[in-house]
């Protein structure tokens, strides 16, 4: 999991909570929260409210965030229940709604470095 998180452009890990807690960030902002939790590995990924609820329902392994905004994150338990290509969508999203949060220069000097589809999953 680590591997996939730090494939994100400029994506940094950095351990703010102790040795436990992974964070992974871009631009200094968290986009997602690798641990563990009760034997399982997990992670907390940023995610559209109304979406967030749908993923919730749709899977037993998708709660809301686990020490965070429940309304915009949510905790997935990686036990393997949620397909791979949604996962990875997951992830995606998570990494593209933080960096559409980030200050406009911020954005630009990404875009420039790796280009639109890299950080937003669009060409146009």
């Amino acid at each position: 999991m680590k591997d996939r998180l730090l494939a994100k452009p400029e994506a940094e890990l950095d351990y703010p909570f102790g040795p436990d807690a992974a964070v992974f960030k871009v631009q200094g902002k968290m986009f997602a929260l690798l641990y563990q939790r009760g034997g399982s590995e997990c992670v907390n990924l940023k995610c559209d409210p109304h979406e967030a609820v749908g993923l919730r329902d749709l899977f037993a392994a998708v709660t809301p965030g686990y020490h965070m905004n429940k309304r915009h994150w949510n905790s997935v338990r990686l036990d393997g229940s949620v397909p791979d290509g949604e996962l990875q969508r997951m992830i995606d999203q998570s990494y593209t709604l933080v960096v559409r949060g980030l200050p406009a220069a911020t954005r630009r000097g990404l875009e420039a470095r790796h280009g639109r589809a890299a950080l937003y999953g669009v060409t146009a």
